[in-house]
């Protein structure tokens, strides 16, 4: 019962500022993923070749701020879908976890990745600071030619959704004919 209390009171603490910034290369990554409960190996790269991604670090499965974010993603999967782009979430989780996860919270809506090893989570320095063992809920979105269009570090779920399809509609707005680029 502790570690949750501890887990839940960091799932709310003040957010850390993410090293990769609007700009930068987002780092490609496989990794074992699970939609709708079916495991696969998610290419980041294979994600851009259809469009933009979303990106989305939450510190674990089935806690309360992860699951509340997890419902909020797979409402919005149609607005993501009419906007050209996809989402994805990861967590350092096991595959048999997110299994779980993916049909439970995610709706077979949008795939979530397993890193264990926080190695994806490192390369995007989305580390929880105080929490080392879990990542900071931190969302990106990344153009297809693989650059940070937007970046949104907030323990608080309340407004990852929201900003990243904001963020998605300005890209889609600015681009133009030019989105694959």
């Amino acid at each position: 019962m502790n570690r949750l209390f501890i887990l839940a009171a960091a799932c709310f603490a003040l957010p850390a500022i993410a090293a990769l910034k609007v700009g930068d290369a987002a780092p490609a990554f496989t990794a074992e993923a699970s939609l709708g409960g079916s495991v696969y190996r998610y290419k980041l790269q294979d994600a851009l070749r259809k469009g933009p991604v979303v990106l989305y670090f939450y510190p674990a499965a089935f806690t309360k701020g992860c699951t509340i974010e997890a419902h909020e993603f797979a409402e919005a999967t149609a607005k993501y879908a009419a906007l050209g782009a996809s989402v994805i979430g990861v967590s350092h989780d096991s595959i048999d976890t997110l299994k779980r996860f993916s049909v439970s919270e995610c709706g077979g809506k949008f795939p979530v990745a397993a890193d264990p090893d926080h190695s994806v989570t490192k390369s995007y320095d989305a580390i929880m600071a105080d929490r080392p063992q879990y990542a900071n809920r931190t969302s990106y979105v990344i153009a297809p030619n693989g650059t940070i269009i937007y970046e949104y570090t907030n323990l608080d779920p309340g407004k990852h959704v929201e900003n990243t399809l904001a963020a998605l509609r300005k890209w889609v707005a600015d681009s133009g004919p030019n989105r694959n680029r």
